[in-house]
């Protein structure tokens, strides 16, 4: 699953990117600042990012640079109201795949992230994750145990790529939330989330793999821990 990451601090802009560039098979993330930004990118599993160049706590071409630094093929598409060649080429010059000036069309941005996306995939061959006896293919949703394929609903789905994606860390409650159900819900049942996990790991038989980190959320233990 996509998971697109938009660091815009207009938050009537922000909400307008969220929903034109909703789809099914794509989760969208937004923050209003460098500090929620960053937090964010320590979960991993970004596909593309909008940014935002002026945050209100720093300039988004500081974090750019950060991002490009650690991870060179992940798309970055710049949002910004400077117009003038050098802002272009500063931002270019620090690694941004593209950019696109406000105001702009949101049919225009759709397909520059569309493009941006499809290079990515064709730049990296995908391959199913392999832990132990588990083998998960999340592109074609195909997840077996041994040589029993489970079957698994959208949820459990993304809840497992996020466990998985970041084994060996912790992901909170909170964070595996509001990234989960991600349908502008605005309650979500505190039980939902216990139950995902319940399911998921009578599923997968992984009941020594996902592991319940007492007031803090779940993790995927890694092989060697």
């Amino acid at each position: 699953m996509e998971q697109l990451l938009i660091i815009e601090d207009d938050t009537g802009l922000n909400q307008g990117l969220s929903k034109a560039l909703k789809a099914d098979h794509r989760q969208i993330i937004s923050c209003q600042d460098l500090k929620t930004a960053k937090e964010q990118l320590l979960c991993g599993s970004v596909s593309l990012i909008l940014l935002d160049i002026n945050l209100p706590d720093g300039s988004g071409l500081d974090l750019l640079h950060e991002i490009k630094e650690k991870a060179p093929d992940m798309p970055v598409i710049l949002l910004t109201a400077n117009d003038t060649d050098m802002d272009i080429v500063d931002g270019l010059e620090r690694g941004a795949d593209d950019y696109i000036t406000k105001p702009f069309s949101l049919s225009v941005l759709r397909a520059r992230v569309n493009t941006q996306l499809r290079k990515q995939r064709l730049s990296h061959k995908h391959t199913p994750i392999h832990i132990d006896h588990f083998c998960f293919d999340f592109e074609a949703m195909i997840f077996c145990v041994g040589n029993t394929r489970v079957e698994l609903s959208k949820t459990e789905q993304k809840l497992l790529h996020l466990l998985v994606e970041n084994r060996g860390k912790t992901m909170t409650r909170g964070d595996l939330v509001d990234r989960i159900w991600t349908d502008g819900a605005e309650y979500v049942d505190e039980n939902a989330l216990s139950v995902t996990i319940k399911r998921l790991r009578d599923k997968l038989c992984a009941q020594e793999y996902i592991r319940t980190v007492y007031g803090i959320g779940y993790s995927w233990v890694k092989k060697d821990e």
